[in-house]
Parts: C-alpha cells; sequence; structure tokens
C-alpha cells in the first residue's frame, strides 16, 4: 500500500494570498498530497520582523484562507514553540507526526537558493524531499546545480501535468517544479494597504476583510 503523502508549506505569509494557494494547488496535483500544512513562522531567520503582522494575526489569515479548503490545514506548528522557526526543528516534529508518511518540503525557488545558509541545512535535506516551485523571474538551471557536489542529493524536475509515480520518491530527494505562478508578492499586498489601495483579487476576500478590520500594514 502507497505510503500517504503531506505537504509542508512554510512561511511568513505576512499576508497568505492567493499566489500562495495557487501554487499549494498545483503541487498538490502533481505529487498526489493528501493534505498540504501551511505553517506560519514565529520568528523567520532569514527576514527582518519589521511591518510583521503577530503570529497570531498571521495564524487567523491562513485560517480564514483555507476554510473552504479541505486538503489545505493551517498548523501552529512553529508559532506554538516561542523560538526562531529553523526548519530541521519543524521537520522533526512533522516526522513525529506523520511517521508513516512521505514529507515534502515546499518552498519557491528563490528559498532554496538560500539553502546553504541554513542552520543544519544537510540534516534538512535528509528529514524530507523537496519540491522546488519555479517564481517569475529564477532560473531552475542554477536550482539544478546549486547542490550538485553534495552526497546524497539527487536532483528531478517534475514539470507537465503526470503526477509523480512512488518510484521516484526513492530515487530523487529534491524535485524541480515548475508552476504557473500568480505573479503576487505578500510586499507589495502591504505597499498597498499602507497607501490605501485596493488589494482584491490579491488575497481571499475573507483575509481583506480581516486586514481591514484589524488595522494591519498601515503606517
Amino acid at each position: 500500500m502507497p505510503r500517504p503523502r503531506v505537504g509542508l508549506f512554510g512561511g511568513t505569509f505576512n499576508p497568505i494570498h492567493l499566489g500562495h494557494l495557487k501554487a499549494a494547488e498545483a503541487v498538490r496535483g502533481r505529487f498526489r498530497l493528501e493534505a498540504v500544512l501551511f505553517i506560519p513562522s514565529f520568528l523567520p531567520p532569514h527576514k527582518s520582523t519589521g511591518n510583521m503582522a503577530s503570529s497570531e494575526d498571521r495564524f487567523r489569515m491562513v485560517e480564514l484562507a483555507l476554510r473552504d479548503q479541505p486538503a489545505f490545514v493551517p498548523s501552529p506548528l512553529e508559532i506554538e514553540a516561542p523560538e526562531k522557526s529553523y526548519s530541521f526543528i519543524t521537520l522533526e516534529k512533522a516526522g513525529r507526526l506523520y511517521p508513516k508518511s512521505w514529507l515534502f518540503f515546499i518552498l519557491g525557488i528563490d528559498a532554496y537558493l538560500e539553502i546553504k545558509t541554513w542552520k543544519s541545512f544537510r540534516e534538512v535535506l535528509r528529514l524530507c524531499l523537496f519540491i522546488v516551485i519555479s517564481r517569475p523571474g529564477y532560473d531552475l538551471d542554477k536550482a539544478r546545480r546549486l547542490l550538485k557536489n553534495e552526497e546524497n542529493v539527487r536532483v528531478s524536475e517534475a514539470s507537465g501535468k503526470r503526477s509523480v509515480p512512488e518510484r521516484l520518491l526513492s530515487e530523487f530527494n529534491v524535485f524541480l517544479t515548475p508552476i504557473e505562478a500568480l505573479d503576487i508578492s505578500s510586499t507589495e499586498i502591504r505597499d498597498k494597504v499602507r497607501k490605501g489601495e485596493p488589494i482584491a483579487g490579491l488575497v481571499p476576500s475573507a483575509v481583506e476583510k480581516y486586514i481591514r478590520e484589524k488595522h494591519l500594514y498601515q503606517e
């Protein structure tokens, strides 16, 4: 019987937007993921905390964005731990929660290109499979070359519409995955809110309402 497949989608989600949801849906279908956990970070180690909504607000926005998406699960795995959100710690916790599942770490190519700066990055590579999704302006070839000298790193490309079969999950542990990404950024959304500009069509309507009601991202 095939092992269950669980995706882990981490980030600041400051705020979560429609680009996040479209990317998660694309990889869920291609990798036949039973669930995708959206994991807002508590204190992201690689980002400034300036103009950062509280972990409670960011988690609530994730809950609102996912409430009609049964395969997408808001996870407090990191925000319940009052420490910096190191990926290897998160993966160890997820491994205990899903001991019989394939774990897929979902991240954008820009974050993957910084993986050598991560704390214990080789441990991260040991604990999961990677789904590296393309974003506008980034070259997958650079990602393909990034860890070519690392032992036990085996890179494949999961392109097209065919789902990834079980046998490839034992052969490869990094899957470069081009998708039709929406060119939306959380930075753009925060800037628009600060300027009083509309953000409809960039975030789910419930998230837009929450941002307005809580006066988030305003000077």
